[in-house]
């Protein structure tokens, strides 16, 4: 399985940008898909998740509120619509197929991962 995400940049504190993935193969639409994020010098760390059918979804308590995850019900496509961004929003994005249709936090539980895309937020 390959993933392609996109939708990175350069944005304004309080903007907005929405990240999308694609999973090259059809069997990843039966699993959970979820992005995270890894800054420089820091670990990777869960941003959200979300079930094979568009549900149920999970969010770190840092974006909750802000950050929007969804999917194409049974596809292998999942976006994260992030608003009101924040300085400590600047990562590396990565999305990544999950071993089992409901989604997990850990990133042991995922299987496949994408190549990353940076998201830059500027003051």
């Amino acid at each position: 399985v390959q993933l392609q995400a996109s939708g990175g940049g350069l944005v304004q504190s309080g903007g907005s940008l929405r990240l999308s993935c694609t999973a090259s193969k059809r069997t990843s639409s039966n699993n959970a898909m979820g992005w995270f994020r890894q800054a420089p010098g820091k670990e990777r760390e869960f941003v959200a998740a979300v079930g094979w059918s568009g549900s149920p979804t999970y969010y770190a308590d840092s974006v909750r509120g802000r950050f929007t995850i969804a999917r194409d019900y049974g596809k292998s496509v999942v976006y994260l619509q992030m608003n009101d961004l924040k300085l400590e929003d600047t990562a590396v994005y990565f999305c990544a197929v999950d071993r089992k249709a409901v989604p997990h936090r850990q990133v042991s539980d995922y299987a496949y991962w994408g190549q990353g895309t940076l998201v830059t937020v500027s003051s």
